[in-house]
C-alpha cells in the first residue's frame, strides 16, 4: 500500500496513532488537522467521541457505527461524524483515507 500516497504526502511528520498496523501522516493546521491514513492490518475502533471528523475512502473498507447506526464504506464514498456524536469502526487490512479532525490536537507527531 506504499503507494497510495505520493512523496510530497509520506514526508508529512508521521501521527502517533495508537493502532497496530496503521501508518498516518499528519497535516497540522492552525485549529485542525488533516491524516493521510493506510491501514495494513484490520483494526477496531471502539465507541467515541470527539470533534467533527470527516473522510473519503481511498481503498478498501470501513464499517462505522455513528449514533447507533451502520454504515458500510468503500473507495471513493465519504462519512461525515458530528461533533460529539458516539461512533465506533471496523477497519479493514487495505484501507486507505485522508480524514478531517475540526481539533488542533487528537493526533499529535511522533
Amino acid at each position: 500500500m506504499s503507494d497510495v500516497f505520493p512523496e510530497p504526502i509520506t514526508t508529512l511528520p508521521l501521527a502517533d496513532i495508537p493502532l497496530e498496523g496503521v501508518k498516518g501522516y499528519l497535516l497540522q493546521g492552525e485549529r485542525q488537522q488533516v491524516l493521510f491514513m493506510e491501514f495494513s492490518k484490520d483494526a477496531e475502533l471502539p465507541e467515541h467521541r470527539h470533534e467533527a471528523q470527516w473522510g473519503i475512502v481511498l481503498e478498501g473498507r470501513i464499517d462505522l457505527v455513528i449514533d447507533g447506526e451502520k454504515h458500510t464504506y468503500t473507495k471513493g464514498d465519504r462519512y461525515y461524524i458530528p461533533e460529539g456524536v458516539s461512533h465506533s469502526a471496523r477497519i479493514r487490512a487495505g484501507y486507505a483515507d485522508i480524514t478531517y479532525f475540526d481539533v488542533r490536537d487528537r493526533y499529535s507527531p511522533r
